[in-house]
């Protein structure tokens, strides 16, 4: 399909075409940040729950 009948079919549809559709640069960086979050917090549970249960503290 040419460049031309997408733009054609996109106008037809009222939807827009090519970069227009792709989500804002904010909204990339707001989902990375929030998955580096999750990613964080569940680390520092983790090692919390491995500290608590004596897994860090030297073998006697």
């Amino acid at each position: 399909m040419s460049d031309e009948a997408e733009e054609r079919d996109a106008s037809e549809t009222g939807t827009p075409s090519g970069a227009a559709r792709r989500p804002s640069a904010w909204m990339i960086l707001a989902v990375v940040a929030a998955a580096l979050l999750v990613c964080c917090c569940s680390a520092a549970v983790g090692l919390l729950i491995s500290w608590a249960a004596g897994l860090f503290h030297a073998p006697t």
